[in-house]
């Protein structure tokens, strides 16, 4: 309740934004191209120079390290009826757009991501809230190369890719949850895991109990 959850693209669903808003939280839900007509519409809406005059933006950050330079900036567009008159997408109060530019050992790339917001942030706050989930990504991702090699994976047949990527988070994130008094690397709690139907019971109710106690919060 009161929370706002930040999810990538491949949550970005009707049925997911609804049981946020039924929870009493907002959203922060990534948009491409696979949304089709809406990732197009809000590209279209928030690129229009006519809407710039109804935009906020933020401030330019820029942070180096290891021989990088990124800089990232904000927008966020209120002005979204025609929007909902096309797509009535579940709760939207805003659009948000992320431009970031990278210059590495002298190469420049440059990235914009869209976003659906169910509160009308502060381009600021967009920046902000974008940059934590995006580090949490990246450790999570790390965590998931080098406990279950999943940058090695070749599953590509239909949706996949897709629902093993999920069952891993899952299993990664069952693991986190679950408090132990002896302290063990991710790595030694999932191969006990899957030697040890009794560690594993354990943990899937270990972590049913803790989800339990954040949904009381």
């Amino acid at each position: 309740m009161g929370k706002t959850v930040t999810l990538d693209a491949l949550h970005t669903q009707r049925s997911t934004a609804k049981e946020i808003l039924a929870q009493k939280g907002n959203y922060v839900l990534a948009l491409k191209g696979h949304q089709g007509t809406l990732h197009k519409d809000v590209r279209l809406a928030m690129d229009d120079p006519p809407s710039a005059a109804t935009m906020s933006v933020s401030e330019a950050v820029t942070e180096t390290g290891h021989g990088r330079i990124e800089t990232r900036q904000a927008w966020v567009l209120t002005d979204i009826d025609g929007i909902q008159e096309r797509h009535a997408w579940p709760g939207l109060a805003a659009c948000g757009a992320v431009k970031t530019e990278r210059n590495i050992k002298g190469k420049t790339t440059r990235e914009t991501r869209y976003f659906l917001l169910s509160e009308p942030l502060a381009p600021d706050q967009l920046l902000t809230k974008v940059r934590k989930h995006w580090r949490i990504e990246n450790s999570l991702h790390w965590v998931l190369d080098v406990t279950m090699n999943e940058d090695q994976q070749r599953t590509r047949t239909g949706h996949g890719a897709e629902n093993m990527a999920l069952m891993r988070r899952m299993a990664v994130n069952m693991v986190r949850v679950v408090k132990e008094q002896k302290k063990s690397s991710m790595r030694s709690k999932l191969k006990r895991a899957g030697w040890n139907d009794s560690y594993l019971l354990e943990l899937i109710i270990g972590a049913k109990i803790q989800l339990n106690e954040i949904k009381k919060v």
